[in-house]
């Protein structure tokens, strides 16, 4: 046999050996049910992510280098890694009160950190160079992104177990929170100049109603009338999603966006079940999607955003796919809060092949995303169990 021949033969192996082997790929990597959601302990692969995001916090110089690098490139990250694992930590706790005490030191540490540097700093600190372009409409000039995501912190940490300082923050913060939102034409309040964000509104929102329970307070007819003008406003009147940013008096900025659907699916799930549900199954069936049996999200439906829409929230949109990381990594959290198994199994799939984990001392790093992106897939492993008690309305 000619050596033309044998490089063809060889050649014809390849593909057909791809083509019987590479559809059944994905099974190797697909997790046991074990390693899925489960509202009454944590799972031994959230327990690993954990210990290493613990770790990070224990070492304040590799936490520093780690921080470093994520600003560079977006401040947001360094916020929003703090507010997922602080959350994480929380619903933690909730399933495991043994662990309580150290997890409520990390979580404290955290939130005393993070209010001591937005006092120091001011809000900018954590917000990307453009929210000093313009100024902020409202005033004196605050954001609902740093307002919720920090009023979400003291909530779910007082959701733990009540400390009066946090509880003073937390209701000194809802009632700015409300009081902007109540002013507003849409009932929401700015996360940048002019720019009203559903992700960081509903992330208040569900603030807001954890601080009832807690405070005994009561919103519940500012909620309804919020998402009765969502449903009437904000709804993408093309796909029946909502649309992922608007100006204060409601004109649409940013079309619907997988970065940002997914979470307020999770926070729309505690305060209107129905609606959430309805906003799940619409953003499931126009953005999730498999390769080989790998899961992934879209950044938008199909038709919708261009590589010339890339940007820091979208992530580098993968051509032809249009998969996003960051649709993708929130998409966990969505697919949790639904238990939709299937989808959430697809996307642990895709995590354990493509996020090149790393294990050592009981802990396990995914060198493929930051530190944002592991806290962000921890809170989807650990969620439940403070919306569960929220929703029961009993303590």
């Amino acid at each position: 046999m000619s050596l033309r021949s044998r490089l063809l033969l060889a050649l014809i192996s390849i593909i057909l050996a791809g083509a019987i082997y590479l559809p059944y790929l994905h099974l190797f990597f697909r997790p046991a049910e074990s390693e899925l959601t489960d509202h009454k302990t944590v799972s031994p692969l959230a327990q690993k992510i954990a210990r290493y995001q613990l770790n990070l916090w224990s070492q304040p110089g590799l936490l520093q280098s780690q921080l470093s690098a994520m600003r560079q490139a977006n401040a947001e990250w360094d916020f929003m890694g703090r507010s997922f694992l602080t959350w994480s930590l929380a619903n933690m706790a909730l399933r495991h009160p043994e662990q309580k005490a150290e997890l409520l030191e990390v979580i404290d540490r955290i939130i005393d950190q993070t209010l001591d540097l937005e006092r120091d700093h001011g809000m900018e600190f954590f917000l990307m160079p453009y929210a000093r372009a313009r100024p902020f409409i409202q005033k004196p000039a605050r954001s609902q992104f740093i307002d919720g995501e920090i009023a979400l912190m003291l909530a779910l940490r007082c959701l733990v177990e009540q400390q009066p300082f946090y509880l003073d923050q937390l209701s000194e913060r809802v009632r700015l929170i409300v009081e902007r939102m109540e002013r507003s034409p849409t009932l929401s309040a700015e996360s940048y100049p002019d720019e009203c964000w559903t992700f960081c509104n509903t992330i208040a929102l569900a603030a807001v109603r954890i601080n009832d329970y807690l405070s005994g307070t009561n919103h519940s007819d500012f909620i309804r009338r919020w998402i009765a003008l969502a449903r009437s406003k904000l709804i993408d009147p093309r796909t029946g999603l909502l649309i992922s940013a608007y100006s204060l008096d409601g004109q649409p900025i940013q079309e619907p966006e997988g970065s940002s659907i997914w979470m307020v699916t999770h926070c729309l799930a505690l305060l209107d079940e129905s609606f959430a549900v309805e906003q799940y199954q619409l953003a499931k069936k126009q953005l999730i999607r498999s390769c080989l049996g790998f899961g992934y999200a879209r950044e938008w439906p199909e038709g919708f955003g261009s590589l010339m829409e890339m940007d820091i929230d979208s992530g580098i949109v993968v051509p032809g796919l249009g998969a996003s990381p960051s649709s993708t990594g929130l998409a966990f959290i969505a697919a949790s809060t639904f238990n939709d198994t299937e989808v959430l199994s697809s996307l642990l799939g895709s995590l354990e092949c493509f996020g090149f984990a790393t294990q050592s001392n009981g802990q396990l790093q995914y060198t493929a995303i930051n530190q944002v992106g592991e806290a962000v897939i921890l809170y989807a492993l650990v969620q439940g169990p403070a919306w569960d008690i929220v929703k029961a309305g009993t303590k």
